[in-house]
């Protein structure tokens, strides 16, 4: 297993811990409408980090911005909506799905095909979700 899983699986216990019953008066106060400017703050930092080539601050705002996205998916959980789970699971998922050169047998061989192939993808799962 992956160092990093500990490490991951820590910020999520920690995180729960801020929004338990002894948690932090702000994190359990939140909601998924509250965190918004936020996520607008964080990925504007990510981007300044990027754009002034700064490593470290890069890291550092990844770690906020990773913060921001457990909140949501534990105040969706808490909604009943859905889960970390859900949303490591779809991403994944969606992420097999758009490359079947890499996880299935079809062949690329440049990049116009696979902008083809990525829109041709993206207009069924499209078309599928219209239809439910």
């Amino acid at each position: 297993m992956e160092p990093f899983l500990s490490e991951f699986n820590g910020l999520v216990t920690t995180i729960r811990k801020l929004r338990g019953k002894n948690g932090c008066p702000w994190d359990k106060k939140q909601t998924i409408e509250s965190l918004e400017k936020y996520l607008s703050e964080e990925f504007e930092e990510i981007i300044q980090a990027i754009d002034t080539d700064d490593p470290g601050n890069l890291c550092e705002e990844l770690g906020d911005f990773l913060y921001l996205i457990i909140m949501l998916a534990e105040i969706s959980e808490k909604n009943k909506h859905f889960d970390l789970g859900d949303v490591i699971r779809g991403i994944n998922e969606k992420l097999t799905r758009r490359h079947p050169h890499v996880f299935g047998d079809a062949v690329i061989t440049d990049e116009k095909s696979l902008r083809q192939q990525w829109r041709r993808i993206k207009a069924e799962e499209k078309a599928d979700q219209e239809k439910t």
